[in-house]
């Protein structure tokens, strides 16, 4: 056979099966995931449109909620289905429901799921591949589909597509899912962090309690309490009628003084005096969503966004070889929030002679400084009451506050915790701390060997006679230089 023939009889051999293909194709009833796609549509589904809404995997769970919004208002009685078959996971919904008109590579199948956190101790599981059956604002028939992250297959965040036989019903289905999201949006209200969580499947965002803190559990000089919360609280409880005189909202706040002295106990405190205001705490490896962050307090403002330690990324540019990329991430979002947003960034440092001039020196970033200095002779007795709880301290706590001169708060939290400690081995209980208690325990922490525990705890005895009336060096700080202990410094605008 030549040639010629031989590709005579190939194409003859080709048409048959093609034939025979189309004939078993007609004999056979077309796929159940098919049927049941195309009968709601009413028509072929190669003559849908695909319109998309994508988002990171920490809005996945917002997603549920403005589908779950959408399909009760639309479908209450739609039901999610799912799909099986090999290669689905690379797949858009749009090319798997044409694939399955085809052949019968794949069929309904179960849903699958997710646990997302809600709350510091909800949570609810959410979609992380299937569709549903329901209709476009404007009546007509239309399918969602929505898939989550897949890591193992290098697909990342979450996104729901809306088949339509037409762009407009999609577009608008779209919209109110979108619109839904925000009005059911999880995070409005809690007090969040970005990072890694190995629970719940959350891998970027994280709930925590909201602390419960009194004015009494605040130990700072007289009057420094009162100006933190006048710049905090006052121009939230007054947004409305500063808006209206034309006066801007969003402030920033430095609480900087010696590790241990109470920084962020006073933030914790703000946070206890502003229910329903979304809180987002950055600290450590955090600090890389800081843009993220200044987003999602934009969006749901009121709002305040903490950054601790501030100056592992904001140090002074002349301090260093390279400026820290986060650094202009950082002003990029202080910058980028309008003035009228109800927004404020709480920055604590332990070192403010190192911080970056272009953020504690510009009008518009942080326009209250406050130190939280080491406690005096007065703040120290009212540490030691409040660290003894509901213990009833029957000692003398004078020789205790005049040995523990330079200490920080940090430091009589253990301390007290060590006296209950040595009341327990000694009688096995706890009645009252005693004078005995209380100075075994303060033995135990002056001691020489404990120099570094001091030294953690934000305590460092000695410095305070060795360099008593001056300031440390590279003091005072850009742009708080009238800053003292127990005094604040406002910026004008």
């Amino acid at each position: 056979m030549d040639v010629a023939d031989a590709r005579s009889l190939a194409l003859a051999l080709k048409s048959l099966l093609q034939q025979a293909h189309h004939l078993v194709d007609e004999s056979q009833p077309p796929p159940e995931l098919y049927v049941k796609v195309s009968d709601h549509v009413g028509g072929r589904l190669r003559d849908l449109v695909s319109v998309t809404l994508a988002f990171p995997e920490w809005e996945h769970v917002n997603l549920q909620r403005g589908v779950d919004a959408y399909l009760a208002a639309h479908s209450p009685q739609a039901e999610w289905f799912g799909v099986s078959g090999h290669g689905r996971e690379h797949t858009d919904f749009m090319n798997l429901l044409a694939v399955s008109s085809r052949w019968e590579r794949y069929e309904i199948g179960a849903v699958d799921y997710r646990t997302a956190a809600t709350g510091p101790d909800e949570a609810v599981e959410v979609v992380t591949f299937g569709l549903v059956l329901t209709r476009a604002p404007d009546g007509a028939p239309i399918v969602l589909g929505m898939r989550g992250p897949a890591e193992m297959y290098g697909m990342e965040g979450c996104r729901v597509e809306i088949l339509a036989a037409s762009r407009s019903s999609a577009t608008a289905a779209r919209a109110e899912i979108e619109r839904l999201m925000r009005e059911h949006d999880v995070y409005r209200g809690q007090v969040l962090t970005f990072g890694f969580n190995e629970h719940r499947g959350n891998s970027v965002v994280s709930f925590f309690p909201r602390p419960a803190l009194r004015p009494q559990d605040v130990i700072l000089p007289e009057g420094v309490l009162e100006t933190v919360e006048r710049h905090v609280i006052g121009i939230a409880e007054h947004a409305e009628a500063l808006r209206a005189h034309g006066q801007h909202l969003k402030r920033g706040l430095l609480l900087h003084g010696p590790p241990g002295t109470g920084k962020t106990h006073t933030v914790r405190y703000l946070m206890s005096r502003l229910p329903g205001v979304t809180v987002i705490v950055m600290s450590g490896p955090a600090m890389q969503f800081i843009g993220q962050a200044a987003g999602l307090a934009r969006r749901l403002q009121p709002a305040v966004v903490v950054l601790e330690d501030v100056d592992l990324v904001a140090q002074d540019r002349s301090l260093m070889e390279d400026s820290s990329p986060l650094l202009f991430t950082l002003f990029d979002a202080m910058d980028g929030i309008g003035g009228d947003a109800d927004v404020t960034f709480v920055l604590t440092t332990n070192r403010p002679e190192v911080l970056e001039d272009a953020l504690a020196n510009r009008p518009g970033r942080i326009d209250l400084a406050v130190e939280v200095p080491r406690p005096d002779a007065e703040a120290r007795r009212a540490l030691l009451r409040l660290y003894s709880r509901d213990l009833e301290l029957r000692a003398d706590l004078e020789p205790i506050v005049a040995r523990t001169e330079g200490m920080t708060a940090s430091f009589f939290k253990e301390l007290l915790r060590r006296a209950v400690l040595v009341a327990l081995r000694e009688d096995g209980r706890v009645g009252a701390l005693t004078d005995g208690h209380l100075s075994a325990a303060l033995e135990e922490m002056m001691a020489s060997r404990e120099a570094l525990t001091r030294s953690l705890l934000g305590s460092a005895p000695g410095d305070e006679e060795e360099g008593q009336g001056e300031e440390p060096p590279g003091f005072p700080a850009p742009g708080i230089a009238a800053a003292r202990p127990g005094r604040v410094f406002l910026r004008p605008r």
